[in-house]
């Protein structure tokens, strides 16, 4: 539950803001002109507004739908991203978002309707070639559904668009909304995972890896298509024998063929969003490791980096087909 409702006026008698106060009876609303008021004042504490985040409803008025960062995403012709929502239930001390904000609290904007128009005509400018979307860059997609509804909008928006794909990126078991629904081969849900030693020590708040196995499990079940993506591999003295016990865990459970697409990369952070994080957690070992500055990216030594992906290439191989791997090289 929220500390605090933000709502701007413009907003206060939206459908889904109403909907969405509905569920929260008890929570103390405050209404505003613009989320910037709450979400951008650079007077704030993200380490304690994380711990207790209050919600903002809002109105995003531009940008609806934007191109996707260089080596985002899977093969395919055209690549786009749309956040619904600006940062995440969850707290994982490798995630860009705590470098990236101000603020910690949850923004959601509720004007579906026009990402919906902006996806529709991104898609009609590319008639005869694949188009995808993205939405779990800026927030976890599934991890707030039971608040956001946002699968119930935005999927039939997609079965209406044949040169669409929707990739929803998650760590979350949320998946029931999808389970409800009859299953769309250009939908694909793709569950992040590291390592369980990684998982316990840097994942805050996130399900266990054995209940987001069930969830990829009981969609593959239903027919929906399922990614793997396994990033970032993180490097610790165990590292190998840890992301093997991640391999074996996930195999003994999914069928590796099964697989819409398998995409593996390392840990990796711009320089703003690196100084930023260690600023905000000076004590955290993963931010005192040995790192190298390249192309403006934060990331482990070329050596380390080439021996870690190939290691994790080398024993993802012998579950999945070659066809699936997808390697990841974007730098968030």
């Amino acid at each position: 539950m929220p500390s605090r409702i933000y709502i701007e006026s413009a907003v206060r008698e939206h459908p889904r803001s109403r909907e969405i106060l509905s569920r929260y009876p008890d929570t103390a609303v405050v209404e505003i002109e613009h989320y910037g008021e709450v979400f951008n004042p650079r007077t704030q504490n993200f380490r304690l507004q994380k711990r207790d985040p209050a919600l903002i409803l809002a109105r995003k008025h531009r940008g609806h739908v934007l191109a996707a960062p260089a080596g985002y995403g899977l093969a395919g012709d055209h690549h786009y991203y749309f956040s619904h929502m600006l940062n995440c239930l969850y707290d994982c001390r490798y995630c860009f978002l705590q470098g990236m904000y101000r603020s910690a609290h949850h923004l959601v904007f509720v004007n579906y309707e026009d990402f919906a128009d902006d996806i529709r005509a991104v898609a009609a400018r590319h008639p005869g070639e694949s188009v995808w979307f993205y939405s779990g860059y800026d927030c976890d997609s599934l991890a707030s559904e039971p608040m956001t509804r946002f699968t119930e909008h935005f999927l039939p928006l997609f079965a209406t668009l044949d040169n669409a794909w929707l990739e929803l990126r998650t760590k979350s078991t949320q998946v029931r909304g999808l389970l409800r629904r009859a299953p769309q081969e250009r939908v694909v849900t793709a569950f992040s995972f590291t390592d369980p030693h990684s998982h316990r020590r840097l994942e805050h708040g996130v399900p266990p890896i054995g209940k987001r196995i069930d969830a990829m499990k009981r969609l593959l079940a239903a027919g929906w298509p399922v990614g793997l993506r396994l990033d970032p591999v993180v490097y610790h003295s165990d590292y190998q024998r840890q992301f093997r016990r991640l391999l074996e865990q996930l195999f003994d459970t999914i069928d590796g063929t099964a697989l819409h697409s398998v995409s593996l990369g390392n840990f990796r952070l711009t320089r703003d969003h690196f100084r930023q994080s260690a600023r905000l957690y000076p004590e955290e070992p993963l931010f005192a490791q040995e790192l190298v500055l390249h192309n403006g990216i934060v990331s482990y030594p070329e050596a380390l980096e080439r021996e870690m992906i190939e290691f994790c290439e080398a024993e993802l191989l012998r579950h999945i087909p070659a066809a699936t791997y997808q390697p990841c090289d974007w730098h968030g």
